[in-house]
């Protein structure tokens, strides 16, 4: 069903009506249909700009309803009938997808239509998507440029372009693509990004997209969900696994494990199935009928373990998750928020457990002072730990 590719959880909502943002009686109908009560708190922000044709830069954590604030203004304005209009470009196909469902949700009083070009498929079903003229455009930006660069569509008419997820695009090799994909498209556009993240650096290149854009920011103090419990285990290299396997039987909740490589994913992944774990894998080099049955099997409950990488990580919008291990700790403080954002959403409580050796500990600060605390060093049964030296401030003083 279309509705089983939107993820339900619960969501921060504001004091706002839908009915005061500007939007029609269709879009309303729609919003009602799908179940929607009050605006949250991005959706408030940006639903109004939008539909004045203001070019965006959106800050909020994961599942705060970032999707439906830039699609319900996109299926206000445009109507079917008038050629391909919108673009919406995503880093995952699990993202494309979702975001595809919502249009087909909202859009639908507008008659609006829609294709997904993602890879990892295969491209004749898209061929035959685009002969029905979709208005709207959901894709990823390596398939997105191959049907471009082969004329299969048009992009010549596009005024508004979204950039979902924009940090990890710009940040982790999207950027060539994303490029020759604006130059591409007319100058007069309208561009919204959206992202959990936006480091400096790429704040200021997505600024060269963009017209006098208005920044919106909702991020939390701290950068990470409330309710979240950060945890650090030291350990030598060749303790890591038995320390993933303890975690493992320590907490017992729906857990997500993330490494940095795919190769790393499929090994751990192995490794754990042959341990009797309920355990299924996601990650780029998987086809899209494997990474879709992984995420269902841990979205019912079936496989309580999911492994991935951030690539893939970055589609997986599932409630409930309780627990979150790093196996390997992240290559950056916006993948660490990242990862911690699958976990606690809302009201509910989560554990961010991190397994770090001695080679790690310079990243670890470097989170903890961007997360505004210092993580608790925690030990499991049966992994010796390794002890942190001083550390340089307490160096200096012991000199003085």
């Amino acid at each position: 069903m279309l509705s089983d590719r939107i993820p339900h959880h619960p969501v921060e909502t504001t004091r706002q009506t839908f009915e005061q943002l500007g939007l029609s009686a269709a879009i309303l109908s729609a919003i009602r249909e799908v179940g929607f009560e009050h605006p949250t708190p991005i959706q408030a922000s940006v639903i109004p700009p939008a539909l004045e044709g203001r070019d965006l830069i959106a800050l909020a954590q994961t599942g705060s309803g970032k999707t439906a604030a830039f699609v319900i203004p996109l299926a206000e304005k445009l109507t079917h009938g008038k050629g391909l209009r919108a673009l919406i470009v995503s880093p995952t196909r699990e993202i494309a997808l979702q975001t595809q469902a919502f249009i087909e949700l909202f859009g639908k009083n507008h008659e609006l239509n829609s294709a997904c070009l993602i890879g990892g498929v295969r491209m004749k079903p898209q061929f035959e998507a685009l002969k029905e003229s979709p208005d709207i455009i959901v894709a990823t930006p390596g398939r997105l440029l191959d049907h471009i660069e082969r004329r299969t569509i048009d992009v010549g008419a596009v005024d508004e372009l979204v950039l979902d997820e924009a940090d990890h695009m710009l940040d982790l090799g999207f950027l060539p693509q994303i490029r020759k994909i604006v130059q591409r498209l007319p100058r007069t556009r309208r561009t919204m990004m959206f992202s959990a993240t936006m480091p400096p650096s790429i704040e200021q290149l997505a600024q060269t997209m963009l017209r006098d854009p208005l920044r919106i920011d909702i991020m939390p103090k701290g950068r990470t969900a409330v309710g979240i419990s950060h945890r650090l285990y030291v350990v030598a290299p060749e303790n890591k696994r038995a320390c993933l396997l303890a975690l493992l039987h320590q907490e017992l909740g729906s857990t997500l494990v993330f490494t940095r490589r795919k190769v790393d994913a499929e090994w751990l992944f192995h490794i754990l199935e042959r341990q009797g774990h309920p355990v299924s894998r996601i990650h780029s080099d998987r086809s899209q009928g494997g990474r879709t049955q992984a995420l269902d099997q841990f979205r019912e409950g079936s496989h309580r373990i999911l492994v991935a990488t951030d690539i893939a990580g970055r589609g997986i919008d599932v409630p409930g998750i309780t627990h979150v291990i790093n196996f390997d700790i992240p290559e950056s403080v916006e993948d660490y928020i990242h990862r911690a954002g699958r976990t606690a959403r809302v009201d509910l409580e989560g554990i961010v457990s991190t397994i770090a050796t001695w080679q790690d500990l310079m990243m670890v600060r470097t989170i903890e002072l961007e997360i505004g605390q210092q993580i608790p060093r925690c030990t499991v049964p049966g992994v010796e730990p390794w002890v942190e030296g001083p550390k340089k401030e307490t160096t200096k003083r012991r000199r003085l």
